[in-house]
């Protein structure tokens, strides 16, 4: 039997998952209209590579993220590329964001698929390469791209590898009945991972409320060498670092991951569509999410397409429009509320709540805090939430992140034992978003004083190469005059000239003559000489002063978004540049206009 640990704090709140666990899981069906978001994963979104019009297949790739952290967006069904837009997106502030919207043809038209064989026979590379070519990331909500997490720091060997199965927020059994019905796809993608990883031990989590999943899962692992671990029903118990501290012990160290501590934690959903897209070569276009709430007249769990909307989900379990008093996306704990139905499902939506007026009341009016240390009893991760709440509400920023505020992960048992009613996460969260902020326009600052630190470095360079250039041929010309000094006096001592005076003026008017010899060449040019302007010296004074003016231009603009002193200074320096750099076009346009025209009479000589 695997030995069991215990996290500190916890809460019980009321499950609410029979009532959506008594029908099996059913196919969503195609809506009329699929909105994709190009943002469905933590990283950089991923950028459209179809256009307006275009027929697409189901699972043919759409998007994808060519630099940074990130993977692709596929086709979730056959059909044509209807807009490219702003559109509501999945986010607690009811943002927009780029979509790919897709009308489908009703075909479900599928592209060329690849599936493997034996990917023992494969080079690791080439199944990680193919995980993320699938656009698989994390399905139990922070959705970090799978490929990345499988490929851990080479000092840090995972040893242990655990399957996330708790599921311990109320409402919500996707990953329930996902055990119930895919047990052999959830243990054959485990299986690909931990061939990936090669940890010592792979142990599945499962809270002990969910009876058919762990029958189903036994059943499925027999023959292997994966542990199925029952643990007790407590809240957040499906928390990534409390579950790692309960299979092993372990605590993850503040501001680390699992990681650090040789501990990969991946998600039930995860594991299945690796195992699709290995077995099958089917990228990840479907999902199952859990729709309930007493405002629905057939709560379930159902398989969608990426990209449906709320609102054809919510018709598919028997909306009553009439009794619907709040939509949540996500469970009650950690979910947030929906201001509109339009938004689409995405990778990492895994249930909608439907609910009435009694079933998740408004909360009451915020009171004073009593000081009751509930919070702190509750709070899994130990933190003292009283402070940080003191702390945030102050925008004392610093001295809340003293605290490991960071550390926080927003399960919301704080705010579930509040006899105050403080939206205690809604602060936290508030104070992370402010720091991030700060963070960010501090490494722009330091970024803007790099440049200019470089900037002023390179021309107190040129300067010094150019005095050094001026003293090289002064010295030069030195040394040339001082050898013509003793070639004169050499020749004097030689008896060449006896008087040095008519010497003098012999050098003298030699030089008069060659002077008067050029000045009558220049005056009197050959018949087939033609002058011609110089437009490589011309060219190249324009594209100095051009490059002057970029650089000025871009000083101008990050000193305007600084809002520095020196903006008019700047202003008057772009301007004079400007109007260098027309002088030279213009004197440049004329000169080959010039060299034009004397071609031309050349010709017709």
């Amino acid at each position: 039997m695997t030995q069991l640990w215990d996290f500190s704090g916890g809460v019980h709140p009321s499950e609410n998952k029979h009532q959506s666990t008594s029908r099996p899981i059913r196919m969503a069906g195609i809506p009329e209209r699929l909105v994709l978001p190009l943002q469905q994963h933590i990283g950089e979104p991923a950028e459209v590579i179809v256009e307006v019009g275009e027929r697409v297949l189901k699972g043919q790739k759409i998007a994808d993220v060519t630099t940074g952290m990130g993977v692709p967006v596929h086709a979730s069904t056959s059909g044509v590329i209807e807009a490219i837009e702003l559109r509501p997106v999945p986010h607690p502030s009811g943002m927009s964001d780029w979509c790919v919207v897709l009308k489908p043809d009703g075909e479900d038209q599928w592209c060329q698929l690849e599936p493997i064989g034996d990917y023992h026979k494969l080079d690791r590379e080439k199944v990680l390469h193919l995980i993320r070519e699938a656009g698989i990331a994390g399905m139990g909500g922070a959705g970090f791209p799978t490929d990345i997490k499988l490929r851990p720091p080479r000092d840090r060997k995972v040893e242990t590898l655990i399957l996330n199965g708790a599921e311990c927020e109320p409402y919500i059994t996707a990953d329930d009945m996902t055990m119930r019905e895919h047990a052999t796809e959830v243990v054959n993608g485990l299986k690909v991972m931990a061939w990936i990883l090669r940890p010592s031990r792979c142990v599945v989590g499962i809270e002990d409320n969910k009876p058919e999943a762990i029958t189903a899962m036994r059943e499925a692992i027999q023959g292997t060498q994966i542990e199925i671990a029952v643990i007790p029903t407590k809240y957040p118990s499906g928390g990534e670092k409390q579950l790692v501290q309960i299979l092993t012990g372990l605590e993850v160290p503040s501001g680390g991951i699992p990681a650090d501590i040789g501990v990969m934690c991946q998600n039930v959903g995860t594991a299945m569509a690796v195992s699709r897209a290995v077995f099958e070569g089917k990228p990840l276009i479907s999902r199952i999410v859990t729709v309930t709430g007493k405002a629905v007249g057939e709560p379930g769990n159902f398989e969608i397409l990426v990209g449906t909307p709320v609102s054809y989900l919510l018709e598919s379990a028997g909306l009553q429009k009439s009794q619907l008093n709040r939509l949540v996306l996500g469970g009650p704990m950690m979910g947030y509320t929906l201001t509109t139905d339009t938004i689409p499902l995405v990778k990492t939506s895994n249930c909608i709540i439907a609910a009435t007026v009694d079933e998740l009341p408004a909360p009451p009016p915020e009171q004073p805090c009593i000081r009751c240390s509930q919070c702190a009893e509750a709070c899994p991760m130990e933190l003292l939430p009283q402070q940080l709440f003191w702390y945030s509400k102050a925008s004392e920023f610093e001295k809340a992140e003293h605290l490991n505020l960071f550390d926080c992960i927003e399960c919301g048992a704080c705010s579930y034992v509040c006899p105050s009613s403080i939206p205690l996460v809604q602060y936290y969260r508030y104070a992370k978003d402010e720091i991030r902020k700060q963070r960010a326009e501090q490494l722009k600052s330091d970024h803007a004083r790099e440049r200019f630190e470089a900037r002023q470095a390179r021309l107190e360079r040129e300067q010094q190469e150019k005095e050094l250039r001026r003293k090289e041929r002064a010295k030069a010309a030195a040394e040339a005059q001082a050898q013509k000094q003793a070639e004169a006096e050499q020749s004097v001592a030689e008896g060449e000239a006896t008087d040095e005076r008519a010497t003098k003026a012999a050098l003298v008017q030699q030089a008069l003559e060659r002077k008067k010899a050029k000045a009558a060449q220049a005056a009197e040019p050959a018949p087939d000489a033609v002058e011609q302007p110089d437009i490589e010296t011309l060219e190249k004074q324009l594209m100095q002063a051009e490059t002057k003016l970029s650089t000025m231009q871009g000083m101008l603009d990050e000193a305007r978004a600084q809002q520095a002193d020196n903006v008019e200074k700047l202003e008057r320096a772009v301007a004079k540049n400007h109007d260098r750099v027309e002088r030279a076009r213009e004197a440049l346009a004329e000169a080959r206009g010039q060299m034009a025209a004397n071609t031309s009479d050349a010709s017709s000589e």
